[in-house]
């Protein structure tokens, strides 16, 4: 039904771009008979081909990225095939305090991805946040080059990267120390979004980059009177 609706709505669109042009209706009765053979017998052999992935698709052992016959004719494609309730997650902290027991580390919060257990998850598509996407593939195991980049332009307090953050707990001083810690998130219950205020449940999970020192918040000069 969709393809037939797009194929009226795009012959109107080339008939008001072509006014001139002559659109006839094709005659079946003209149409050759080997013609109609070969489309019909491409039509069942494609039907065949697809049973297979179709039955895939509501399989609970669904087969991602497979092929089902041996030209590939039909075959499944998807990035995720299912999705969990269990995700790791890279939260990243600053402080000014020297690294220990007693140091006060405060997070850099990112526009989509958990962070903040209070904190409603947001919904951007089809906008896509490049940077939190990374971030997730990240917390995966998928570690490269960018992250170490990423943290020396917040140590130097980067005013082009941290407007792609949420929120900057410095406020664009660079902090003295970096670092990356792992957490596991997983949704909350209704019990304990009621009684806490949480959407996510967290636990520290190991740290990824150890404290990183750089130069530390900038003292600015008093002004000469």
């Amino acid at each position: 039904l969709a393809a037939l609706l797009f194929c009226a709505a795009a012959g109107t669109a080339v008939q008001a771009l072509l006014p001139w042009a002559q659109f006839g209706s094709p005659d079946p009765a003209a149409t050759p008979a080997v013609f109609v053979v070969v489309v019909l017998a491409a039509t069942a052999a494609v039907l065949y081909w697809a049973w297979a992935p179709l039955k895939n698709l509501f399989s609970r052992n669904q087969l991602m990225n497979a092929s089902f016959n041996r030209w590939h004719l039909s075959n499944a494609y998807g990035a995720f095939g299912s999705i969990t309730r269990h995700r790791n997650e890279v939260v990243i902290e600053g402080t000014n305090d020297p690294p220990g027991p007693g140091a006060r580390w405060r997070e850099y919060e990112f526009r989509g991805k958990p962070g903040d257990p209070r904190r409603l998850p947001r919904q951007f598509a089809p906008y896509h946040l490049r940077l939190d996407w990374m971030m997730w593939f990240l917390a995966l195991g998928s570690y490269g080059a960018w992250f170490p980049e990423l943290l020396r332009k917040l140590l130097a307090g980067d005013a082009r990267t941290l407007r792609l953050l949420r929120r900057d707990p410095f406020n664009g001083e660079p902090p003295r120390w970096i670092r990356a810690q792992m957490y596991r998130y997983r949704y909350s219950t209704a019990a304990e979004r009621r009684s806490e205020g949480v959407w996510w449940v967290r636990e520290p999970d190991g740290i990824l980059v150890d404290p990183i020192e750089g130069p530390g918040p900038v003292r600015r000069r008093p002004p000469a009177w």
